[in-house]
């Protein structure tokens, strides 16, 4: 069975994030005119990263079970870390805990106990600023991930193969992705190919693809791109995304369009859900 291989301090798993920085970010997130498309992918990315963080926390300190590199591009193809680890290719958890840029206070909804909500005030990391300048060198952050990943794969050529997640709200300007895509999901380890998932980042609130099977429901040429470019949902992903209720199915892929801001982070959170990560704290 491929996608089992076991995730430990001598055998990480590596998360690229490669995240559309084009000028057309800055436009409204669907659904929440007060936020732009950047700023909501960024609060999701800093999230999702402060989580593994977390998931790698024990007594001893901050294990190295998850290494990560957070890619833009826009008006440039780079790194996207910020504060210490500035211009860095790619950081270990325990360089993420230890280097965030800074602290922030954000407000979360929670249960309250009593069957609603409240909102109460808690701290995130921040590792990625959020950025709207430019085109959408698509290609070039593909190519980009795909030396990354060539070069992990040299050197963990038995560990859980890479996943790369794209956020992206446009088209790319620099070509046809889908060529870059077949190249980077080329690229395997012993235990499977290198998984890439692609998510559409809405301006206004429509039609919703969650993890289709199909192209059938998609409305156009680059939804249909962008699909035929993620990769099915491994075995482990389907069960995790069967517990959060998603529409899931065998076949489904990693791809989301038209997403809202929630859909964004149950995708990342699906995406860095590999199969035996219950087990970290085994390692």
């Amino acid at each position: 069975m491929p996608y089992t291989a076991e995730i430990s301090r001598s055998h990480p798993a590596y998360f690229i994030f490669l995240v559309d920085q084009s000028g057309s970010m800055s436009d409204p997130q669907g659904g929440n005119p007060s936020k732009s498309k950047a700023e909501s992918v960024s609060d999701a990315i800093n999230r999702i990263v402060q989580n593994l963080v977390i998931q790698c926390s024990k007594n001893e300190g901050v294990f190295d079970y998850f290494c990560v590199s957070v890619i833009g591009y826009g008006k440039a193809v780079e790194s996207g870390f910020r504060g210490a680890l500035a211009g860095r290719p790619f950081a270990s958890t325990s360089e993420l805990e230890a280097n965030p840029a800074r602290l922030e206070t954000r407000m979360q909804r929670i249960p309250d106990g009593a069957g609603g909500l409240v909102d109460v005030p808690v701290k995130l990391s921040v590792w990625f600023d959020p950025v709207a300048s430019g085109p959408t060198p698509m290609c070039q952050a593909l190519d980009a991930a795909y030396q990354l990943a060539a070069g992990w794969l040299q050197r963990n050529p038995a560990g859980y193969p890479p996943i790369v997640m794209n956020l992206t709200d446009g088209e790319a300007t620099d070509g046809d992705p889908r060529i870059g895509a077949a190249r980077l999901t080329s690229l395997a380890s012993s235990d499977g190919n290198l998984l890439l998932f692609n998510v559409h980042i809405s301006t206004q609130q429509g039609h919703t693809a969650l993890f289709p099977a199909n192209d059938y429901a998609l409305v156009d040429d680059f939804a249909k791109s962008l699909f035929a470019m993620s990769s099915p949902l491994p075995d482990s992903m389907l069960k995790h995304a069967s517990t959060m209720e998603l529409p899931v199915q065998p076949g489904s892929r990693g791809f989301i369009f038209n997403a809202d801001i929630v859909s964004v982070i149950q995708f990342l959170e699906i995406g860095t859900r590999p199969s035996n990560m219950s087990a970290l704290a085994l390692r």
